[in-house]
């Protein structure tokens, strides 16, 4: 078993071969961030005649964008009420009417630019462990669709029918969502941000951002760009001291595993329509496969930082417990992303400085909140209108105490996964 994303192995899109930048640059916007929120604000902005410029510390993609599960989700990682209730009711009924709507605006850009990533579009499926879980399945449905959303709770043989197992009695069905490859839908909007005039450096991590005059200058190890508009897209993948970013979010981790491809006759009914899941156990299991057929498990947590007996012994017994009807598992390779935490579970936009935007908090939404926000910031730039936004770009508060946040997250993490292994939690 490879420690080695198998996102980047899949991807029909290609790999880029950008040059990182050297020399001195002017632009009209400058993106830090190669990721889907800064390639999305690159590209939105190049289509608008901007002259925007983007700075990569890797390739692309190398962080969370290319590492993710693939989901297309709708919404936030809480349900629309609870969203109410944490951001009061106009900022709230935005983000739900924005996000709700973030995976037609993926899908839109991937027929638009023919990015080729696998995507399929029968929805995602949130699965009911327990009866506890079904509870909550029915008050999200119910949230759900009071607006509308083409939102269903799949129950007994319908349930048993789209997941394949005969744990789950009930699960919600989302049919706004759907799945992708991240690696080839990364690669694809840098794709097509070039093919609209945008300007992509990678290998490029910016050392140091400066005021100069009217503008900001951001230098790298070979060169410098200066422009009068900075957007810093670098979410959980945020390090560097001159960064504000970094007191705005708590790290966290989620690993995945991926099995060899399964046939047909062996686990065609198993997510036969190719949604992706999860469920609602405390420390949540994500279950999908891929475009050939593979097994790909999921949870919250460091994978890299344990053995690959304990992350195999965890996936063994998660697919032992919902699809037994398996053979033995060969699992081919493993991999962790980084993931942007909030304590509300909510996103912030903000300005850390005149003339910089800024983003995260994406708690596990990335594909579609990057996507979403990286055009509403290039409306904001172009337009002065930050109406595309999902929350308008206000002052934000530091998080307090985020290395305590960080350490309990994972360190429950590791004592469920360690329980699963056990049998002490099912």
């Amino acid at each position: 078993m490879r420690e080695h994303c198998l996102w980047q192995d899949t991807s029909p899109e290609p790999a880029l071969k950008l040059a990182p930048l050297k020399g001195e640059h002017i632009a009209e916007v400058a993106v830090i961030g190669g990721g889907i929120t800064g390639l999305s604000t690159a590209l939105h902005l190049a289509e608008a005649g901007i002259n925007v410029m983007l700075v990569e510390a890797g390739d692309i993609p190398s962080g969370g964008s290319g590492r993710n599960v693939g989901l297309v989700n709708a919404g936030l990682w809480i349900p629309p009420d609870d969203i109410l209730e944490t951001l009061g009711k106009e900022d709230g009924e935005r983000v739900n009417t924005i996000l709700g709507g973030a995976p037609a605006e993926v899908f839109s850009l991937i027929e638009r630019h023919g990015i080729d990533c696998q995507a399929t579009r029968t929805g995602t499926l949130h699965l009911a462990h327990n009866g506890k879980g079904e509870q909550e399945l029915a008050r999200r449905v119910e949230q759900f669709q009071q607006r509308g959303a083409p939102v269903e709770l799949l129950e007994e043989a319908a349930c048993r029918q789209h997941v394949g197992t005969q744990r789950i009695r009930r699960a919600l069905l989302d049919r706004r969502a759907g799945t992708l490859n991240p690696t080839a839908y990364t690669r694809g909007l840098a794709r097509a941000a070039i093919a609209a005039g945008a300007h992509l450096h990678t290998y490029s991590p910016a050392t140091a951002v400066m005021r100069q005059g009217d503008d900001w200058q951001i230098n790298t190890a070979e060169g410098c760009v200066r422009a009068p508009r900075l957007v810093i897209a670098t979410n959980a993948y945020t390090e560097d001291h001159w960064n504000q970013v970094r007191h705005h979010f708590f790290l966290g981790h989620f690993f995945q595993i991926a099995s060899q491809p399964l046939p047909d006759e062996i686990a065609g009914d198993i997510l036969p329509e190719r949604q992706g899941a999860w469920d609602t156990r405390t420390v949540l299991s994500s279950l999908r496969r891929d475009a050939e057929g593979r097994l790909i498990l999921g949870s919250l947590g460091r994978g890299e930082s344990k053995p690959a007996a304990f992350i195999r012994c965890w996936a063994d017994r998660i697919q032992r417990y919902y699809f037994p009807q398996l053979d033995r598992i060969d699992w081919e390779c493993t991999w962790t992303g980084r993931i942007a935490f909030t304590p509300d579970h909510t996103l912030r936009l903000f300005e850390p400085a005149p003339g910089i935007l800024a983003v995260t908090g994406y708690n596990g939404r990335g594909v579609t909140t990057g996507t979403v926000v990286g055009k509403g910031f290039a409306h904001y730039l172009s337009q002065g209108d930050d109406t595309l936004l999902p929350l308008p770009i206000r002052p934000a508060k530091p998080i307090t105490a985020a290395p305590l946040w960080r350490s309990a997250y994972e360190s429950g993490f590791t004592l469920y996964h360690a329980g699963q292994c056990l049998r002490l939690v099912a």
